[in-house]
């Protein structure tokens, strides 16, 4: 009896546990949706309280023919790209100048210490009377939320570069520059695309905080309007909606990640 190649084996394998892996990720969300139509068509869970999945699909086909929900994404897009733009630019800089230099420790990094240690939904009243309420405001909470992830994120990636490097590029004669350049950076960045990734969706929820301070567009602002209409099934599409821009922007930083860091290995245990 002849047994298969070792190649052979190994891609059947794969295939198997792709054919797997994809099943529970498909399955497994398949089966809660069903379970709670299922619930609400028995009468279960009552439709008052939580509609089923058909209402609720049949609550975002409603907002999409409007063109509303379109609109809204645009909109609370806008408003999270911007407050993640300043807000991680700014945890940027702060997290290479404090990691870098040591002055640039000591002025920077005991006042955010500090400051992160304050929820930001605090900060709401305090940035309603400095912006008023219009888009200062909510840009401003999202931008509060998504410094200190990049920060943190950032400091730790720099100061965390092993000493041998350090110490085999003075041995070559590298300059600060160089050494910055080409050592420090390239070493820190899977820290700093991590810290990216936590205030991409740090900023999303922040997002849904923003979008309750008076908005006059955006999917918070269905969700206001959907609340004061009692329609619950309008409520939680605008949730579902939410979920599926966090979903999607996590795919975007685990991509971008992927083609920052080819080298960087891939392993799970089975």
């Amino acid at each position: 009896m002849e047994l298969p190649p070792r190649s052979a084996v190994t891609r059947d394998t794969r295939r198997l546990e792709l054919f797997r892996a994809r099943g529970l990720r498909i399955g497994v969300p398949f089966l809660i949706l069903l379970a709670w139509q299922l619930l609400s068509i028995t009468g279960a869970i009552a439709p008052e309280t939580l509609p089923p999945p058909s209402v609720i699909l049949s609550a975002l086909k409603e907002l999409v023919a409007d063109g509303e929900l379109q609109s809204a994404i645009v909109v609370s897009l806008s408003r999270a790209f911007t407050g993640l733009l300043i807000g991680g630019g700014v945890g940027l800089i702060a997290g290479l100048f404090a990691g870098l230099w040591k002055v640039g420790e000591e002025i920077v990094d005991a006042p955010l210490q500090m400051l992160r240690t304050i929820p930001f939904i605090a900060l709401i009243p305090l940035f309603i009377t400095w912006f008023g309420i219009g888009e200062g405001a909510k840009v401003a909470v999202i931008i509060a939320a998504s410094i200190f992830p990049m920060y943190l994120n950032t400091y730790a990636g720099v100061r965390g570069v092993d000493a041998k490097l350090l110490e085999a590029a003075s041995v070559f004669g590298l300059s600060r520059f160089r050494l910055a350049w080409r050592i420090i950076l390239p070493t820190a960045l899977p820290a700093i695309l991590v810290g990216l990734r936590y205030s991409s969706g740090i900023a999303l929820l922040a997002l849904v905080v923003a979008e309750q301070i008076n908005a006059q567009s955006g999917i918070g602002y269905i969700l206001v309007n959907a609340n004061q209409n009692q329609r619950a099934d309008i409520i939680i599409a605008g949730i579902l909606v939410y979920a599926a821009l966090g979903i999607v922007t996590d795919l975007i930083m685990r991509a971008i990640e992927h083609i920052a860091l080819p080298w960087r290995p891939h392993f799970a245990i089975s």
